[in-house]
């Protein structure tokens, strides 16, 4: 045991952690910054990300000594756990309803998103299907089957959350390329999808419409999604080149930012750091995904591959789309910044991938 102890500790990537730690260590600085102007430095939101962080630390060190292969067998048991823990947000007296989405289960002391923790189980379980079954991706119909394997949570999941449900798309797509997909049954996936495109806009919620209305005509500040990502780009802007200090951001403190602790929590801090603490931040994500990348390919074995892979393309997603997001590249989904935003269950289940990523890179071919 101590001599696997010690393998670990010596072999661990202390870089791809330290650059987890330092962003989140950059949000919970936001969180404060968003405390200090309601007229408190250490706010309920502060402490739940703080002890997140620390319960995410342990249980990324749980998951670096018991090694990513310890799951390759579970499959079924961790699918049929997924999607039971995805469905119990419709337990009554159980599950809750935030912003007009009922993603979360009330716990008594604090309130639970299945889905932040689903994202790792799907990785894990999509991993492990994928490698059992990669020669079969060589035809449509076997990427269909791998499609219809994914759908119960894709499916649960954008019910509820059409951004989240728009990552676990984003894991998929990502992890079946990477299993060695042939480009003709690429093209003949992505022409179908593109097809389904304008129909999933007439099964949208109306705040889903609403969002995407606004993308489409971002000059027309009466929809509430522009006037979101104008003040979202207003508050980026003003932060010039070093920012306006730390504490110091206005849009924040006078309500102009929406959700500035999760959704828009990147424009809160370039307010405060400007254009070099955004770049630093962007800097940060691409060190820990060209970092975890790599990991991810020289993995000893293909379950370890697309397990990397899977976790890197959910990363690259969420960090794109937020940043995107906040300046109005892309429209609001509501999808978060890893590491960053407020939340105790999205800070766990980051973790977690950390530690996935961790095991991987300790146990690499040489």
């Amino acid at each position: 045991m101590m001599g696997k102890f010690s393998y670990v500790i010596k072999s661990c990537n202390y870089k791809i952690l330290s650059a987890a730690i330092l962003l989140s260590l950059m949000g919970i600085g936001t969180l404060v910054s968003i405390a200090h102007s309601e007229g408190t430095f250490l706010s309920r939101e502060v402490l739940i990300q703080s002890v997140a962080l620390l319960l995410g630390l342990l249980s990324a060190a749980a998951i670096l000594m018991l090694g990513y292969r310890c799951f390759m067998n579970l499959e079924k048991y961790i699918y049929i756990f997924s999607v039971i823990f995805l469905l119990s947000v419709y337990i009554p007296g159980l599950g809750v309803s935030f912003y007009g989405s009922r993603s979360w289960i009330d716990i008594g002391f604090t309130t639970l998103q299945p889905s932040e923790i689903v994202k790792i189980t799907f990785i894990m379980v999509m991993a492990s299907y994928l490698s059992k079954n990669s020669s079969c991706l060589s035809t449509f119909k076997g990427v269909l089957s791998a499609a219809l394997y994914a759908c119960p949570f894709i499916l649960i999941v954008a019910k509820e959350d059409f951004g989240s449900g728009c990552v676990f798309c984003a894991i998929w797509i990502f992890m079946v390329f990477c299993s060695g997909l042939e480009l003709k049954i690429i093209g003949r996936a992505a022409l179908s999808f593109l097809l389904l495109i304008p129909m999933l806009y007439f099964f949208m919620a109306d705040y889903q419409k609403d969002r995407i209305d606004a993308f489409l005509s971002p000059e027309n500040l009466d929809l509430p999604g522009n006037y979101q990502v104008w003040n979202s780009k207003t508050a980026i802007g003003s932060g010039g080149f070093l920012g306006k200090g730390f504490l110091e951001g206005t849009h924040k403190s006078l309500g102009f930012l929406p959700v500035p602790e999760s959704d828009f929590i990147f424009a809160a801090a370039v307010e405060e750091t400007g254009f070099m603490g955004g770049m630093a931040i962007i800097a940060l994500f691409a060190f820990f995904i060209f970092s975890s990348l790599k990991a991810a390919r020289y993995a000893r074995d293909l379950y370890g591959a697309l397990l990397g892979a899977g976790l890197v393309g959910m990363f690259f997603f969420q960090a794109f789309e937020n940043i995107a997001m906040t300046m109005g590249l892309m429209p609001v989904t509501g999808i978060t910044l890893p590491f960053l935003s407020y939340g105790g269950t999205s800070m766990v289940a980051s973790m977690m991938g950390v530690g996935l990523i961790l095991s991987i890179s300790c146990r690499q071919k040489i």
